[in-house]
């Protein structure tokens, strides 16, 4: 059998879990650490390590290392596809927004972007829709259509609506309540003769047609008694 450990008692019995009986100077005398400074200087001795052999010398491992369940991303090797317009939406064709801030208004279908959303235009002095991008997941295609033969829509593309990023400054509460309103800017006029420049051959087309400024300026809504899945655009 291995011979038992005999246990020596600690120099510094704890009188309580972290606490020592004796404090840090009176361990200093106890232990004659004050001894050993007199004997070298007043400091301990140094003694320089030996350099290990250039040949035995190891790489220390690193401490770090992933765990089992750490995700890694799955590489996306997929080539993005153009969106595939609904063959009901053609060039000129009148729409139904069905979300957004003008959900319910009818507005005319101009091309797709090539990110994939429609442009559109209500025309804006018709029923107050200006140019803007839709998801076709969220419009209804009518059997109505418009000519738009004189409609040049070759200046917009999806960085015409991009918009300038704010930088956010911290500001008292005085500042905010005072500039709140300073905020919001108005339209700009490139954006006002873009609209004009759309708009203008298109409401021609659309007061040739009887009855037809009139179907864009109502809108859609269901009313008691309707069926939706009856219904015919």
């Amino acid at each position: 059998m291995a011979p038992k450990k005999v246990r020596t008692a600690s120099r510094n019995p704890c009188l309580i879990p972290g606490i020592g009986k004796f404090s840090r100077s009176k361990m200093y005398h106890k232990r004659g650490i004050w001894a050993i400074k007199a004997k070298h200087g007043g400091s301990f001795p140094k003694h320089d390590p030996k350099p290990a052999p250039a040949a035995t010398a190891a790489v220390k491992p690193t401490k770090f290392y992933p765990a089992d369940d750490v995700k890694m991303p799955i590489p996306n090797r997929r080539k993005p596809k153009p969106t595939k317009l609904r063959a009901s939406i053609t060039p000129g064709t009148v729409l139904i927004l069905l979300a957004g801030r003008f959900m319910g208004k009818r507005v005319v279908f101009l091309k797709q972007l090539p990110s994939g959303l429609l442009l559109v235009t209500g025309p804006f002095k018709v029923n107050g829709v200006p140019l803007r991008r839709v998801n076709q997941a969220y419009v209804i295609a009518t059997s109505t259509k418009v000519d738009i033969s004189g409609v040049n829509t070759d200046k917009f593309d999806d960085k015409y609506f991009t918009k300038e990023k704010k930088k956010k400054t911290i500001k008292g509460e005085g500042e905010f309540f005072e500039n709140e309103k300073e905020e919001t800017k108005a339209l700009p006029q490139d954006k006002k003769d873009d609209q004009k420049y759309v708009d203008t051959p298109l409401i021609k087309a659309i007061e040739a047609v009887q009855d037809l400024k009139a179907y864009l300026g109502a809108r859609f809504s269901l009313r008691s008694g309707m069926k939706p899945h009856e219904l015919v655009f």
